[in-house]
């Protein structure tokens, strides 16, 4: 079995079934010493249809390394297959994938690591996971250049299924997304760009993706 630890969309058992539709055990954790990161763009949701580039609403979120945080998460288990190994690096492509330490609410250790989705730099991405074709197939032909930036905002669909999931899963899940969830700048929470910007909460997907966008 392999354990996952979900920080974004991953908070919604609906949107995880998608991907892992035999998943058990889902679940709330912890995990210390990792804060999330509104800072790079996502080519999914130019495939999609929910970017807009125009107002540089295209950043999907991930997790990096930070002293004294902590990070609520919802922590599942899937059967190690190739097939499941497979959905899951397609679906989570642009991350490095580091192993850590769940706790339960408490504060208990679980016996099981976790695979958690960090940032990589754009260095280290091309070098290690997509070279020159690949990142033209999955980037360049939506005009990206660059993947990890801090001048870019949350993709709105996107924000409002996490707000949602992160809302449905557990009260200090919520707090802890709103209040410990930073844009590119690492200065503006999510609570005070969704509080500046309202009508986020109001976007819909479109309705082909109503069940998966939908908390």
């Amino acid at each position: 079995m392999m354990t996952i630890a979900g920080f974004g969309s991953l908070l919604s058992e609906r949107s995880s079934r998608m991907t892992f539709p035999d998943l058990q055990n889902f679940r709330v954790a912890k995990v210390p010493g990792y804060q999330r990161i509104f800072g790079h763009c996502a080519p999914i949701f130019f495939q999609r249809g929910i970017a807009n580039q125009e107002t540089g609403e295209i950043s999907s979120v991930g997790v990096e390394p930070c002293e004294g945080k902590e990070l609520w998460v919802a922590a599942f288990e899937v059967a190690a297959t190739p097939q499941a190994v497979k959905a899951f690096i397609e679906r989570e492509h642009e991350f490095r994938f580091v192993a850590v330490r769940p706790v339960t609410p408490e504060g208990v250790p679980e016996e099981r690591m976790a695979v958690l989705c960090c940032r990589y730099t754009d260095k280290e991405y091309r070098e290690r996971r997509c070279p020159p074709e690949e990142f033209h197939r999955r980037y360049g032909q939506y005009g990206i250049d660059t993947i990890f930036r801090d001048d870019i905002l949350p993709c709105r669909v996107y924000l409002r299924h996490c707000v949602m999931a992160a809302k449905g899963l557990h009260p200090r899940v919520f707090q802890n997304f709103m209040d410990h969830s930073y844009l590119g700048d690492r200065t503006t929470t999510v609570r005070q760009h969704v509080e500046k910007h309202p009508s986020i909460m109001t976007t819909l997907p479109p309705p082909e993706l109503e069940e998966r966008y939908s908390g």
